[in-house]
């Protein structure tokens, strides 16, 4: 017996919470587990030699091993909630904790941005899920189910790529060419994110640039350009940029940190981890920078088995040893993928700037923050303190420009 368990979250805007409303430790407490996580997995998908772009969405990712600790038993369980750092708190804790931060940060109306999260839980003809799975999966995770042929191969793949993009408005066409392995769980991801910027860019601030995937290969991509005070640190240590551009409603931001010159990413991504950031926002100060970023949309589907096992989550994927009998009653699972589709755009739109702004002595001489050439961005929630998404853009998408002489 086989299953394939596509894990969305729709629906979890709906519970509105209000903006002042305090957080429960549960939720804090599984919020900093989740940025723990954040870093933990980017490093081990960064060693992938094959890998270029990267989107990951860590509380997302949180809440899938949130949901195999719910449906396993024994050691399957135990190392679900050990990647995510919770193996020493119990499991209501565990699920009702994620489960608050998940209402809170895809609260897209308190944050004015977009996004959109599918959940489904898709099962052969002769599976039968246990009452209990469904109803505490539903009450967490908040996700359906329903029944797949995975004989016919290609109309399963079209099922799921149709849900994905229905999800998504279209946004994210496709999660997967082929799934290899058809006899195990399989946990997919779909999301849209489309940040609504605190001061918009203007739309006819934008003309087409070259982007340095590296030193020799350039892309041709839309560049949005605006002046405006952000915070800003440049580490002339380590030969970097860092600057953190507020969204809409001032709840969340994105953080953008790039090397000074083009070069793999490898360097600065082995600074990146919890320390290192709060050490840049210490030393970032609010001050004129002109802004220049590729507008584009990112459409990344990562399989996480691998990467998660590499954190040791290896019983779920052992077809010998999982126990994940709590989803059916029968010990007959095991995790053979997991799926994490999201595509991110960011553009030109959001809320009126102040011109007046730009008559003050505090905007002249900006520092110049010019992504033309491979960064790593996160979206960080400024309420739960979690990482919404952490990605970095190495090759966007974009014809190749003729090399110049």
């Amino acid at each position: 017996m086989w299953i394939i368990l596509v894990l969305a979250l729709c629906g979890l805007a709906a519970a509105v919470p209000s903006e002042d409303r305090k957080l429960s430790d549960k939720a804090t407490t599984l919020a900093e587990r989740s940025t723990t996580l954040a870093f933990n997995l980017y490093h081990a998908m960064a060693k992938d030699k094959n890998m270029e772009n990267i989107l990951l969405s860590p509380v997302v990712v949180a809440s899938s091993l949130g949901l195999v600790s719910l449906g396993g038993k024994a050691t399957t369980a135990s190392q679900a909630k050990a990647v995510l750092s919770a193996d020493k708190l119990n499991d209501d804790y565990v699920h009702s904790g994620l489960s608050e931060l998940l209402n809170e940060v895809s609260n897209s109306t308190a944050r004015n941005v977009t996004w959109k999260i599918g959940n489904r839980l898709y099962g052969p003809a002769s599976i039968n899920f246990a009452d209990d799975f469904v109803k505490n999966s539903k009450k967490h995770y908040n996700y359906e189910h329903s029944k797949i042929n995975f004989r016919d191969k290609r109309s399963a793949l079209k099922s799921i790529n149709e849900w994905a993009a229905q999800t998504t408005d279209g946004k994210l066409p496709e999660v997967t060419k082929d799934v290899e392995k058809t006899d195990g769980a399989l946990i997919v991801n779909a999301m849209f994110f489309k940040p609504h910027w605190d001061e918009k860019f203007h739309h006819k601030m934008v003309d087409n640039r070259g982007f340095m995937v590296s030193r020799s290969y350039t892309v041709g991509v839309p560049m949005m350009h605006r002046t405006g005070l952000y915070n800003y640190y440049d580490d002339e240590t380590e030969k970097l940029q860092v600057v953190e551009m507020p969204l809409a409603h001032k709840l969340s931001s994105m953080i953008f940190i790039m090397p000074n010159h083009v070069e793999p990413l490898e360097r600065v991504e082995k600074l990146l981890n919890k320390e290192q950031l709060k050490t840049w926002a210490g030393k970032m100060k609010k001050r004129s920078v002109a802004i220049s970023l590729p507008k584009v949309i990112l459409e990344v589907s990562h399989d996480l088995q691998k990467h998660l096992a590499d954190l040791g989550l290896t019983e779920a994927i052992d077809k010998t040893k999982a126990d994940l009998s709590k989803i059916s009653g029968k010990k007959d699972l095991y995790l053979s993928n997991v799926f994490h589709a999201a595509a991110l755009e960011w553009d030109t739109e959001g809320n009126p700037y102040d011109a007046d702004i730009y008559g003050r002595e505090e905007m002249r001489n900006p520092k110049l923050f010019y992504a033309d050439h491979p960064f790593i961005f996160m979206i960080k929630d400024s309420k739960t303190n979690s990482i919404l998404f952490i990605g970095r853009l190495v090759r966007p998408k974009g014809d190749k420009m003729r090399d110049e002489l």
